[in-house]
């Protein structure tokens, strides 16, 4: 179910109201589904029926994406700021430490929010913050490309791109490693997404100096990476495994930088496996951990 939720989040910068775009549904412990820059809350949409077997799930935009408003002039799209606004949501939704699932920036967003403790699992594919500044000045103008492109193509050409399979690996070929998969709607509403993101820039600004060094000590923690991911490259995986050293490192064969598309029973059996609240024993028999 689809709605808009309206709080209010104590930031550094004073307490201001904010309004959420967001979409529940299942049943079970919740689960909440962080998307990445420039993208909407459907990117979880191939995995969102199969989770919501088990899990109450959570699919937010995040500020300033999708349908969701950017922050309030004076608030900084920054990932202390975003972690306050997204605690204040959940805190609003009464949910008590939900598990979250997050990717690329989402991923990023998962394990701050995990590392205060504010969760009680974290899944996280492909998260940024892990990049030599040579990755992130490469990852950042690659988003910054597929902006501008998004922008200025006119709504009919996208439209006419997005019926053939052609057309939809020139759009997505970036983040889907199987972009023929991706639906021509589906398409469609993330080049506008992410043309129309208020928040875009501002993110992305304040991403230059990010870089996740802490460990998320006390909490489940899973990071995987798609092999194929071009825009964040695999081999950060393993510095992320260096930060988190108890985290499970997990490889997503023949997946991009957005592999709910690619592979999405895989994916959807890494979140459900990842947000147990058991050990996390079931993950050493399911997957391998493979140096990427």
């Amino acid at each position: 179910m689809s709605a808009t939720l309206s709080f209010t989040a104590p930031t550094a910068h004073g307490p201001r109201d904010i309004t959420l775009a967001y979409a529940r549904v299942g049943a079970g412990e919740p689960l909440l589904l962080l998307h990445g820059i420039g993208h909407h809350r459907q990117a979880w949409d191939p995995v969102v029926d199969v989770l919501a077997t088990e899990r109450d799930v959570i699919a937010v935009d995040l500020p300033g994406f999708g349908e969701s408003s950017a922050l309030p002039p004076g608030l900084p799209h920054d990932l202390p700021t975003t972690s306050a606004v997204l605690g204040a949501f959940c805190a609003s939704l009464g949910l008590d430490r939900p598990h979250v699932a997050g990717n690329s920036l989402g991923g990023l967003l998962a394990l701050e929010l995990g590392r205060e403790n504010l969760v009680r699992s974290v899944t996280a594919l492909s998260p940024a913050g892990f990049w030599t500044q040579a990755e992130r000045r490469y990852a950042f103008g690659v988003l910054m490309g597929m902006r501008r492109t998004a922008r200025s193509l006119p709504l009919p050409l996208v439209e006419r791109l997005s019926r053939t399979a052609f057309g939809r690996t020139a759009l997505t070929s970036t983040i889907y490693a199987r972009p023929g998969r991706r639906s021509p709607e589906a398409v469609v509403a993330e080049t506008l997404a992410l043309a129309r993101a208020e928040g875009f820039t501002q993110t992305l600004r304040a991403g230059r100096s990010v870089l996740f060094t802490d460990d998320v000590p006390g909490v489940h923690v899973t990071v995987a990476w798609g092999d194929r991911d071009r825009l964040l490259l695999p081999r950060q995986g393993i510095r992320a495994k260096r930060a988190i050293p108890r985290a499970r490192l997990v490889r997503l064969p023949g997946c991009g930088h957005v592999p709910m598309n690619d592979d999405p029973a895989l994916v959807a059996r890494v979140l459900l496996d990842g947000s147990r609240t058991q050990s996390a024993r079931a993950l050493r028999t399911s997957f391998s951990t493979v140096g990427l």
